[in-house]
């Protein structure tokens, strides 16, 4: 069986959560946290490495609290998203105080990650339907395919809080279920049978709830990770750090890649609901989801 790896962007600063680091929030019965349950359901699926992105400043806890348990079941791996991640030649603009985002977490991947790969967050909870789809997607593959991507597609209305407003990349997909484009959509929130929320120029958009949105759950291969390297650099050469909050994210590079017509991504949709801890109100939600799936024997007393 080929090998695969999940990595998860676990370098976040929670900003929206307050106080405290939500990826390490304790959230299943036996104190798991919702790491635990993406590597349990990306096991079940058949991947064999985890890498976590995480940041040198968290590094001792994130061990304490994940690392040291999970290097026990399964192949573990670090890499570190930190602002002097940079081409020699640049710079880092006073004032600038974070990395440039998730495209720039996935580059800090380069030279560890040789395998087919899967990306998710570290503080959302997919369901297992994903990890399968995707994982059988890429192990599909020939072992010389380059650029032969893949997303899990989530339904929308599966996907939004109840406790304020989410920030989603909504796909337009073919009719042979290739991704054609992704629009970073924000403040997303429902309303009656729609939801609504507003464009990159800050216009209202309606949505409907059965749309198929990103949530950073995609399925690729290492080549991208050169895509990367040069698409920094180029990014940076043409001035995308004049904001100094300016971000390098991955959906837009995938997005960049598809109008030039440089990639497929084939989306494979998932109907499991999503959750996560985008605002501290959303603990108790997923407290008591975890408990209910537990109970119902989708997962075991203890995953870990």
């Amino acid at each position: 069986m080929k090998n695969t790896t999940l990595v998860i962007m676990a370098a976040g600063m929670g900003s929206r959560y307050g106080q405290g680091i939500k990826q390490l929030e304790k959230v299943g019965p036996n104190g798991e946290i919702i790491m635990d349950y993406s590597i349990y359901d990306a096991k079940k699926a058949g991947f064999n490495k985890v890498v976590f992105i995480t940041r040198k400043d968290i590094e001792k806890q994130f061990r304490e609290v994940v690392g040291n348990r999970i290097e026990k079941i399964i192949d573990t791996e670090y890499v570190f998203q930190e602002l002097d991640n940079v081409p020699k030649w640049y710079k880092v603009p006073e004032g600038r105080k974070k990395p440039w985002g998730t495209g720039h977490a996935i580059l800090a991947c380069k030279g560890t990650v040789k395998d087919p790969f899967i990306v998710i967050n570290a503080d959302d909870y997919y369901g297992r339907e994903g990890f399968k789809l995707v994982h059988d997607y890429l192990v599909a593959q020939p072992d010389e395919a380059k650029r032969n991507y893949c997303m899990a597609g989530f339904i929308l209305g599966n996907t939004l809080s109840d406790n304020g407003t989410v920030t989603r990349g909504v796909c337009s997909v073919d009719a042979d279920s290739n991704l054609t484009s992704v629009e970073e959509t924000f403040d997303i929130l429902k309303k009656g049978d729609i939801a609504v929320g507003k464009d990159g120029n800050d216009k209202e958009v309606s949505l409907k709830l059965d749309d198929v949105v990103s949530m950073n759950m995609w399925g690729l291969t290492p080549d991208f990770l050169d895509v990367l390297d040069e698409g920094f650099s180029k990014f940076l050469k043409d001035g995308g750090d004049n904001n100094i909050k300016g971000e390098y994210l991955l959906p837009q590079v995938i997005g960049e890649m598809l109008k030039n017509k440089e990639c497929s991504v084939k989306v494979l949709t998932s109907h499991d609901r999503w959750f996560g801890v985008t605002y501290h109100e959303d603990k108790e939600t997923v407290v008591e989801s975890l408990k209910k799936l537990t109970e119902q024997g989708v997962y075991p007393a203890s995953i870990n």
